[in-house]
């Protein structure tokens, strides 16, 4: 007769998760047990659904007593336990049932894979946590919460095996931020544990969880003494030692504390020379101290190493993706994008959903200069069959401004797939700036009043009728805004754009705040990607200058990229007399060579050095100045002097080093 297994469970207020959860264990387990400690809605119902035995019970704020609960109602000769908010991955079933076969382990350690962030941006986070074990009546959980098993198997069982289960994977979504904000995790979490610390300070495993629970809450030094204090002594053997050095690195990079956080690394590589998480975060403290040759000597070791251990419970990517991004960013600072497209074509080929690399690839591509030559190298790299790829880079290409090309992309899944309807939205302001009015007016009134991006749609709407000069129709829609309730900056922006299509309000000036400011920046890039440099002078020159001041800088980058020099100038000059910084010097730099001035091109990159010696860039576009200049002397003096054989040899030597 084969073996049984009983999967243990403890509840409360699970709903959301349970059903996910027990679906992933049907026919994987024999019987279900849920010990529920008080919930309030829909859990036992769905619980029961599953043929689930139920055990209600009080909550006493000690995980371990719960636990307990559920080990003597479980009746199977394995215990398998896991939270409403996991699941066991696809596969693993199988995996399961063999390794309960094996009658000379008592219990196993299981990859546990942790999804952080939000459900529209997640990561991984993986670890190895014991799970599965023998049903004996002497094996019972301690400890309050992280309760734990292991110790009491030991202390019961001297000869006890464990090993780990290499195939077997649960998923676990309770570390996504809606769910630790929906139970409030960290305070509960660091309330109980201050608790049993004060009942067993010398508890290295409970100040382990103790430490992390602060790095979670963002108290990161508070978790660097919690860390250092487990660190000091313990055995390097333990199996959670590795992430105890990650753990101190990362809440030192947190806080600021990049030495400090760089020491722990090479104490920690002496331990685990193959650690490829250590040298990541390596190359990632390097890169924030601008130290980039050791920063890319980190990450091309990081990428070097072998497969991890389990044990070590390392990153998703930190061998792939992860550092092959950050790689090209190196490349990108020193201008190489040759280099820079090289290491983010390797991690997208490590992880196709890695839309960072993406996002690097299409910028350097500069869709919005040309369209079709990005379209080109789009189309013989990636692969953009499905609707949800398409409109991915038609979202990329909308941020940077390639509305058309957005729109082409948009387009092509029209027919396929339904368009939610922020991608309608896009769609309209790319309509609006390819001209296309009366189509985009004709997507408009697809939205309905109810809809949260109602007022938007107005926006863009009385944005269209004011760049074709109907001044009727703008101060119709206005007057609809205002009823639907507008902020007090956002209504004086549209006031000042109506004031723009009255010529007798040509010469009056709005003071705006800083919310006003932003939302004419971005009306400023949408006028100047439509060519439409007069207007977007005209609205510039309706606020005070005290009202964009602080905003200088980006403004005159609008105005430059948009190849509109002259005013670029104008503006960063401006700037310049009361905010004195690297980039703008640098930007200046760029729009003085732009013109063809050299001389006030050096000075200003010579600033820019000045102040920040430890851009890269900076000296690289000093170097192609000067090269570009060396060149232009030499035709100068070759067509002045063209029998002076000295001009020829070094016109000669120039060639054959291009």
């Amino acid at each position: 007769m084969s073996a049984r297994i009983s999967l243990c469970m403890i509840t409360k207020d699970e709903a959301s998760n349970i059903r996910r959860c027990l679906q992933s264990l049907a026919g994987a387990v024999d019987e279900i047990i849920v010990v529920d400690t008080g919930s309030t809605d829909k859990t036992i119902q769905i619980a029961h659904e599953f043929g689930a035995v139920i055990h209600s019970i009080p909550w006493q704020g000690n995980f371990s007593e719960a636990r307990n609960v559920s080990l003597q109602h479980a009746t199977g000769d394995w215990i398998f336990f896991l939270d409403a908010d996991e699941e066991l991955a696809a596969g693993s079933k199988e995996v399961l049932r063999r390794l309960i076969a094996d009658g000379t382990v008592e219990g196993y350690f299981c990859k546990v894979v942790n999804y952080v962030g939000n459900e529209g941006w997640t990561d991984t986070c993986p670890d190895l946590i014991f799970r599965l074990f023998k049903n004996r009546p002497e094996y019972r959980f301690r400890g309050a919460i992280h309760e734990q098993i292991v110790d009491v198997i030991l202390e019961n069982n001297s000869n006890a095996s464990f090993r780990i289960a290499e195939d077997l994977v649960i998923l676990h979504y309770g570390y996504l931020d809606r769910q630790i904000q929906e139970k409030d995790k960290k305070a509960r979490n660091l309330a109980i544990l201050q608790k049993e610390l004060q009942e067993k300070p010398g508890n290295r495993l409970l100040r382990y969880h103790y430490g992390v629970e602060l790095f979670r809450a963002e108290r990161y030094l508070e978790a660097v003494q919690e860390f250092i204090q487990v660190a000091n002594g313990l055995d390097p053997s333990t199996i959670y030692f590795p992430k105890l050095l990650r753990y101190i690195v990362q809440a030192y990079k947190a806080a600021g504390k990049a030495p400090e956080a760089l020491e722990v690394i090479q104490l920690g590589l002496k331990f685990f020379p193959h650690y490829a998480d250590l040298y990541y975060y390596a190359g990632l403290l390097h890169l924030e101290l601008q130290q980039y040759a050791k920063a890319s000597a980190s990450f091309h070791q990081a990428v070097s190493m072998p497969e991890q251990p389990a044990q070590f419970a390392s990153f998703n990517g930190v061998r792939g993706f992860r550092s092959y991004y950050h790689l090209g960013q190196i490349a990108e600072t020193f201008l190489n994008l040759e280099e820079a497209l090289k290491f983010y074509l390797a991690s997208l080929r490590d992880n196709p959903h890695f839309t960072h690399s993406l996002e690097r690839i299409i910028h350097i591509l500069e869709p919005r200069k040309d369209p079709q030559y990005a379209k080109e190298c789009l189309e013989k790299v990636f692969d953009l069959s499905s609707p949800q790829a398409s409109l991915l880079v038609g979202e990329i290409l909308f941020r940077e401004g390639a509305y058309g090309l957005s729109l082409e992309y948009i387009d092509r899944v029209r027919a396929s797939i339904p368009i939610a309807p922020d991608i309608k939205l896009r769609r309209v302001i790319c309509l609006i700036q390819e001209q296309r009015y009366l189509e985009a007016l004709r997507q408009i009134e697809e939205f309905s009043p109810d809809s949260s991006l109602y007022p938007l749609v107005k926006l863009n709407e009385l944005f269209c009728f004011w760049i074709q000069g109907n001044k009727r129709k703008v101060n119709n829609v206005l007057a609809e805004l205002r009823a639907l309730g507008l902020a007090k900056e956002t209504e004086n922006v549209l006031i000042l754009l109506r004031d723009c299509l009255d010529r007798h309000k040509e010469n009056t000036k709005v003071t705006l705040g800083h919310g006003g400011v932003s939302l004419l920046q971005e009306i400023i890039q949408r006028l100047l990607a439509m060519g439409e440099l007069s207007k977007a002078q005209r609205v510039l020159h309706k606020i005070t200058p005290e009202s964009w001041a602080w905003q200088g800088l980006t403004i005159a980058r609008l105005f430059y990229d948009a190849g509109c020099f002259a005013d670029a100038k104008n503006i960063i000059q401006g700037y310049l007399a009361a905010h004195s910084n690297a980039e703008a010097h640098f930007l200046l730099a760029e729009i003085h060579r732009e013109s063809g001035e050299y001389l006030e091109a050096e000075q200003h990159y010579r600033y820019a050095l000045e102040m920040n010696t430890e851009e890269p860039k900076y000296y690289i576009k000093l170097m192609d100045l000067y090269e570009a200049r060396r060149r232009q002397i030499l035709q100068e003096a070759i067509q002045k002097h063209p029998d002076i054989e000295v001009f020829r040899r070094l016109s000669e030597e120039g060639a054959l080093t291009q």
